[in-house]
């Protein structure tokens, strides 16, 4: 979990204002049923350009603007608008360092009703400091959770809705609490969903697999990037599929992806030891590769940093 150390500057109801005065009332219809759809946005500092590289914004932005139409929202700024504010925030901030940029569409009303038809919804945004969200190098223990993950028919987790991170946070928690790192979350009908907050990769025969978007997973854009920098660059076999839990003892290596997580190896599963108990090759190629990218280290992938200062 990120310590925050927001900026001083956030921006809410079409305005920049100092971050203490970004705040809802407890009527607001997002605070009350958890109406809200947001994105976690990563910046990079790289010392040797002295700037701050925000990762795939555009992507980020564009996702949320999509998925806002499952949940009947409108708001004033358009996409580019939404970018522009991103990056403005980081630069109000000052900040030289790693950032997370989290804007949120919210259902801002003062209003009485679980619906999402009809009611006022607004754009706020605020930027933090962030490191590591988590160990990315000696790997992590997890377990398989008891909660299974929403169903698309349910509340759809291709959204990263304000409301559904109950169930993330139920999974979470109940891995921690049994000493655990992290949760792998199952489907209703057994098979491999994703991480509490991230998805999912395994390893296995020189194989990378990952669970397809109709496995009421995120669409992550962590894990679109490792599925074209494995594909493209690494020139891996790719394969999208349903995981049995069983896989995930036996494969040769497991890492999560996510803006968050980043390129994050698993060791253990439920007390099994995953390959040697340590980061394997291709994990570790994979984590290079994408570090290099998001500095801006990487010619063809260049455009998808998007310059601050």
């Amino acid at each position: 979990m990120a310590t925050m150390h927001p900026a001083p500057i956030a921006y809410f109801e079409g305005n920049y204002v100092p971050v203490e005065q970004a705040k809802v009332s407890v009527m607001t219809h997002a605070f009350n049923y958890g109406t809200g759809l947001f994105e976690g946005i990563r910046g990079y500092y790289t010392k040797e350009e002295d700037n701050v590289l925000v990762f795939r914004l555009p992507e980020h932005v564009d996702r949320m603007m999509r998925n806002a139409k499952v949940l009947c929202m409108d708001i004033p700024e358009d996409a580019a608008a939404v970018e522009n504010i991103c990056v403005e925030l980081i630069r109000k901030s000052g900040f030289k360092e790693g950032v997370y940029v989290r804007p949120i569409i919210y259902k801002s009303e003062l209003s009485l009703g679980p619906t999402v038809k009809d009611v006022a919804s607004s754009l706020c945004c605020y930027v933090i400091k962030l490191g590591d969200y988590c160990d990315i190098t000696a790997g992590l223990d997890v377990a398989v959770s008891s909660w299974r993950r929403l169903s698309d028919n349910a509340i759809p987790t291709r959204l990263k809705s304000t409301g559904s991170y109950v169930n993330s946070s139920l999974a979470a928690s109940e891995a921690k609490m049994s000493g655990f790192h992290e949760a792998i979350f199952l489907r209703e009908n057994g098979t491999v969903a994703e991480g509490s907050a991230m998805n999912l990769f395994m390893v296995h025969q020189g194989k990378l697999i990952t669970t397809p978007v109709n496995a009421d997973i995120l669409v992550g854009i962590t894990r679109n990037t490792v599925l074209e920098l494995a594909r493209d660059v690494l020139h891996l076999e790719v394969v999208e599929r349903d995981i049995a839990r069983t896989e995930l003892y036996v494969c040769d290596e497991l890492f999560f992806s996510g803006t968050g997580a980043q390129v994050a190896p698993v060791r253990s599963v439920d007390r099994r030891v995953i390959g040697a108990g340590k980061p394997g090759p291709i994990t570790l190629q994979l984590q290079e590769l994408y570090f290099n990218v998001v500095q801006g280290k990487v010619p063809e992938y260049r455009h998808w940093c998007t310059k601050v200062y």
